[in-house]
């Protein structure tokens, strides 16, 4: 497994990291056991990077990732917990809360869920717009000093709120969601990065699976998976994204790999402080996501890769507009 550091000040990391949220929310009915053993053949893979968040599942997918824990060394393993939104016995977004003390609070819980003495990395899933981001930021460092936590990350957050939350503590890297269809953090947060020697975790890497080459018209019907209200899912705009998923099937097949393949090297190659994340909840897409590691982008296949999904070519936001509101990172650029 080839590796990268996070940020000049954060770990060093498998080059993928494995995004865990699939395995207990969000997109449908997933099968435990085969989630168990997909997580089991991430880290046969030479995967140390683990993500999750503390409100996937409503601690569900903690308590799965701890579970799995037991059969591997946690030393060996890098954990990445976001953190601050509130959700509904429904499983509806209630909003965000950053105030120290809460902060602090979800961490306690974080930690017994898992499991584990401490998180490597963890941070607010969002800005809240309550709480100055310097105050949120001072209790994760102060649960630093006091062992809990190894490295405050940020999450979605834009370049002003980068600058000064670093200016409180090391920040190692900033999740937020990268990938040929979502390219606005490209403009400034990506510069500002790094500027400031901070690393990136790309989540949303294939969009959910819109340009992974296996979504058709039928796909996601049935269960709850949020992308039944995602405006890049629905009508015309997923006819029009799917015809981007078919021109990126054509090089990819040219080249000899699959879309998802492409996808995902295509993300990696924008540089060696990128790390995606793979959402793979079963082990036939995580083995074929790993088939990524071994694609070498040369400068014609990167200019057919774009020229077959052109920047802004996507039809439809990322989110539905009431979560794109909570989007510090999307601020003046929708």
């Amino acid at each position: 497994m080839k590796t990268r550091q996070l940020g000049k000040t954060g770990p060093v990391v498998s080059a993928f990291g494995l995004g865990c949220m699939g395995m207990s929310d969000m997109y449908g009915p997933s099968d435990r056991a085969e989630s168990l053993a997909t997580f089991d053949a991430a880290v046969e893979a030479g995967i140390t990077l683990i993500d999750t968040g503390d409100f996937y599942g409503m601690g569900h997918n903690e308590m799965l990732i701890g579970e799995a824990l037991k059969n591997h060394k946690r030393d060996r393993l890098v954990l990445s917990v976001k953190t601050g939104a509130l959700r509904d016995p429904a499983g509806g977004f209630l909003g965000y809360d950053g105030r120290p003390n809460a902060i602090k609070n979800f961490l306690a819980y974080s930690l017994k869920r898992l499991g584990v003495d401490h998180i490597d990395i963890y941070r607010p899933s969002r800005l809240d717009p309550d709480v100055p981001i310097e105050d949120t930021i001072g209790a994760i460092a102060e649960m630093v000093q006091a062992g809990y936590v190894r490295h405050v990350g940020l999450s979605e957050v834009g370049a002003e709120t980068i600058r000064r939350a670093a200016k409180v503590a090391p920040i190692v890297d900033l999740q937020i969601e990268y990938s040929l269809v979502s390219r606005g953090v490209e403009a400034e947060i990506l510069p500002t990065l790094r500027e400031l020697g901070i690393g990136m975790t790309a989540y949303g890497v294939l969009s959910r699976g819109l340009i992974s080459g296996h979504w058709t018209k039928d796909s996601g019907k049935g269960g709850r998976d949020f992308r039944a209200h995602s405006p890049r899912f629905q009508g015309e705009n997923l006819e029009a994204n799917l015809k981007l998923a078919e021109a990126l099937s054509a090089v990819a097949e040219a080249k000899g790999v699959t879309t998802a393949q492409a996808a995902i090297a295509w993300v990696a190659s924008r540089g060696d402080d990128i790390v995606p994340l793979i959402g793979a909840r079963r082990r036939d897409r995580l083995s074929e996501a790993l088939g990524a590691l071994d694609v070498s982008l040369s400068a014609e296949d990167l200019a057919a890769i774009e020229a077959a999904v052109p920047v802004q070519a996507v039809a439809g936001t990322r989110y539905a507009e009431a979560m794109m509101t909570h989007l510090d990172s999307e601020r003046g650029s929708r």
